[in-house]
């Protein structure tokens, strides 16, 4: 047997050991969603940071590298800093507001830090969160049909999407939400090795860094430098306010607030957060690098650039090694695709099931819901990657990195903004917060349809402004009505 295919094999293995071994802890809806809140902060800060980086992470960044170069360093810049903040100002408050109002999701948190008896909030972040998470998860299925294809050639990449579903599925089912986040600790150290073992073993392979800089020669001297090339307002809107934009998604995806959510005790999120960053740290400098050195390894004619993680283990490594390496890459998807799967799982079923329309629902039944609502969910990403599986064949655009760029944008936008203001301005209103998660949907989809928008300013910058100004416009504008009102009264 391949040996890259028994690395692959033993570690889809582990991943469902670990979801029987959680399975025993599936008692009640909070265990299901939220692993009952028992995460310590090494679990905790491993998973929020493995489910943060998608398919994107070994896929998509390093395909951006390849074929920009370093100009990709300002994204990784801008990221840091959007992992510093969530854990700075998002972490700790979140976590002691969602403990005290008894709030199991992100829409949960909003109806009862309003006191919202309309549902509005409610409704809006279902709809937000359902919207933009079946592009997010599509690609993640995707990614996993791209690394079985860069890996096996001759296999169709469907079959990397019909494996991935299977996997990710089994475990989560069995498992929830605990298993989401112990296979996650799993996979953020693999990610982590292959991040930084990859690149040093293609800087050896090419002969040294001033071997490196040689073979890149043919792509001229901008290829290795920060601005690209790019000069002026083009530089600074285009690589830096693009890249350090990634930054503002980190405030507002549900699928990673989730884990300041369930952490055990309060007081153990300043360890979780330096472990975070650590991690961030130590793997987020060799990402981009495999993509640089995959160009002087692999040549510059590669038909998929998101493909050369898998190509460049696979030309350097052992049989087994690369197979390992490759299961770093199906890590990164699984990763975030299994917490992705579990947040759309319990918008359904403890904002629209429980909280809309059946309260009594004994535990019992709604874990069994649960996993019936994992698989449907499921069944939508699968048709839906498989179209953008289809769509790329036919020369249309459905790069891992467009879709995840979409995705990350709507949510970081709709939901950053007004999550970071009502957890710190005692003057964010119920009409500012509702107005902050429109805009910045709206903001998102008139910005990634529109070339003339996408020109003025980054959709990621664009959006998550637009989302703030209308929380704190809105929220002044109602204040000042309701003391207008009561000076007349």
């Amino acid at each position: 047997m391949d040996p890259i295919l028994v690395g692959l094999l033993i570690y889809l293995v582990l991943m469902l050991v670990v979801g029987v071994a959680a399975s025993r802890y599936m008692n009640t809806l909070d265990d299901y969603v939220l692993g009952g809140r028992r995460l310590g902060p090494w679990v905790a800060a491993i998973s929020e940071r493995a489910s943060g980086e998608s398919a994107w992470f070994l896929l998509g960044l390093p395909g951006a590298a390849y074929g920009l170069g370093f100009t990709e360093y300002w994204s990784v810049i801008g990221i840091a800093c959007g992992i510093l903040a969530s854990w700075t100002f998002i972490a700790m408050p979140l976590r002691r507001e969602t403990a005290r109002l008894g709030a199991l999701t992100l829409p949960d948190y909003f109806e009862a830090r309003f006191q919202d008896s309309s549902r509005i909030l409610r409704i809006v972040s279902m709809v937000v969160i359902l919207f933009f998470y079946t592009a997010y998860l599509a690609a993640q299925l995707q990614g996993a049909g791209k690394i079985l294809h860069g890996t096996f050639p001759g296999l169709d990449p469907q079959w990397g999407i019909v494996i991935g579903v299977l996997v990710i599925v089994g475990y989560t089912l069995l498992g929830g939400f605990l298993a989401v986040a112990w296979t996650d600790l799993i996979q953020g150290l693999l990610m982590t090795a292959v991040a930084v073992v990859l690149p040093v073993v293609g800087l050896i392979a090419v002969g040294g860094p001033a071997a490196l800089l040689e073979k890149l020669a043919p792509r001229g001297a901008d290829y290795l430098t920060l601005s690209g090339g790019k000069v002026g307002a083009a530089f600074f809107f285009g690589a830096v306010v693009g890249g350090l934009s990634w930054g503002f998604g980190y405030l507002g995806q549900p699928h990673l607030l989730t884990r300041y959510m369930a952490i055990r005790r309060t007081r153990d999120l300043r360890q979780a957060g330096l472990i975070a960053m650590g991690w961030t740290l130590l793997s987020y400098w060799g990402a981009p690098l495999i993509g640089v050195v995959g160009l002087a390894v692999l040549g510059p004619d590669l038909a998929d650039p998101e493909e050369v993680m898998p190509m460049l283990a696979r030309t350097l490594l052992p049989g087994w090694i690369a197979g390992m390496m490759i299961a770093g890459a199906t890590a990164a998807m699984m990763s975030t695709a299994d917490s992705q799967l579990l947040v759309a799982t319990s918008t359904l079923i403890e904002d629209v099931y429980v909280r809309l329309w059946r309260p009594e629902t004994p535990a019992k039944r709604l874990v069994l819901l649960s996993r019936v609502a994992t698989i449907l969910i499921a069944a939508v990403a699968f048709v839906l990657a498989l179209m953008a599986l289809e769509a790329g064949e036919q020369g249309r655009s459905s790069l891992i990195d467009q879709m995840v760029t979409y995705a990350w944008t709507g949510l970081g936008a709709s939901f950053g903004p007004a999550l970071l203001l009502s957890l710190w301005w005692r003057g964010t209103t119920r009409w500012g917060v509702l107005a902050g998660m429109l805009g910045g949907m709206f903001a998102t989809v008139a910005w990634k349809n529109s070339e003339a928008l996408a020109e003025l300013l980054d959709m990621k910058a664009a959006a998550f402004l637009i989302s703030a100004a209308l929380v704190v416009l809105v929220s002044l504008g109602e204040r000042d009505r309701a003391s207008r009102e009561t000076a007349a009264g």
